[in-house]
């Protein structure tokens, strides 16, 4: 899983959490033939087109910290997710990766530091 987001994410309660992970992470995430930008961007039109923002939020930072995506880029694919899903939801992703292209960039100064 911090392949994927760049960083470690706790265990959930139960098995569901664990099994969940287990699929998406040890199986979905690591077939062959797509690299884990291609996925991110395959993932990003269908959270756009399914409103979720929560977690396209999460996808947009481990993009960033990845180094998969640039802030430019993000704004790019917010601008042709409005063409596919409509520029009400394009419009919300828009401003979302704003919102993380913000904290990002306020992570890298500070490590800059």
């Amino acid at each position: 899983m911090s392949e994927v987001y760049g960083w470690e994410m706790s265990d959930g309660p139960g098995d569901y959490f664990e099994h969940t992970c287990d699929q998406v992470f040890g199986t979905v995430w690591t077939r062959e033939g797509l690299s884990n930008r291609d996925r991110r961007l395959l993932l990003f039109g269908a959270l756009a087109a399914s409103g979720q923002e929560d977690v396209a939020e999460i996808q947009a930072g481990a993009a960033l910290s990845n180094g998969e995506l640039t802030p430019h880029q993000l704004e790019e694919i917010s601008l042709f997710l409005c063409y596919y899903v409509g520029w009400p939801q394009g419009t919300k992703m828009h401003f979302m990766f704003g919102k993380v292209i913000k904290n990002f960039e306020k992570q890298q100064a500070k490590a800059a530091e």
